[in-house]
């Protein structure tokens, strides 16, 4: 009969999604896994095989939750435009200051890994690709309820809003750009 795992697999992965984000993928080490994991290198290689794909579960979870939580947003009841600029706007929101600092794991890892690492790059792309036909849907349900300009492409807006949450992720992580990052909502919605 074979051992029990001692450690939730799923806790793991969170706790890997967390230290490749802060660190990305070539600075973190095994050993730091082990450590952040809290498990044995042993148990870390019979659960995840080896490091690369346990990075890639940790890079899924990562865009699941930020997925998530733009739907959590876009989902809410209420005018489409403000939903949208709703979006936009919790990049700013200073109570997620240290993460912003952080970046965009997804844009963290195609700036370290894109052009070198065809499966992050196709993992990173489902993210993103996710985010904006939520956005995209959005757009089109405030179009057709009259609020938002029908005559409009709702996917060239939402490739506009997805590019600038991208952008927005990266200004964020110069120290604090809360200012800056209003004036680029006000100036995007502006243009919806």
């Amino acid at each position: 009969m074979g051992r029990l795992k001692q450690f939730d697999p799923e806790a793991a992965v969170a706790a890997a999604t967390d230290l490749f984000w802060r660190q990305g993928y070539g600075a973190t080490t095994p050993a730091d896994l082990v450590d952040a994991l809290g498990i044995g290198k042993g148990s870390l290689y019979n659960t995840f095989d080896n490091k690369r794909a346990l990075f890639e579960q940790a890079l899924r979870h990562y865009g699941d939750a930020r997925v998530a939580a733009l739907l959590t947003v876009l989902n809410r009841p209420g005018p489409a435009r403000a939903r949208l600029q709703a979006a936009l706007e919790r990049l700013a929101a200073p109570e997620i200051a240290h993460l912003r600092r952080r970046g965009c794991m997804g844009v963290n890892t195609v700036a370290e890994l894109g052009g070198r690492d065809a499966a992050a790059t196709v993992i990173v792309h489902s993210i993103f690709e996710r985010m904006e036909r939520a956005l995209q849907a959005t757009i089109e349900e405030g179009q057709r309820n009259g609020e938002l300009d029908a005559g409009r492409d709702a996917k060239a807006l939402a490739s506009l809003l997805m590019t600038t949450i991208l952008g927005m992720t990266v200004i964020a992580k110069m120290s604090d750009r809360t200012e800056q990052l209003h004036r680029v909502v006000h100036a995007v919605m502006s243009l919806i």
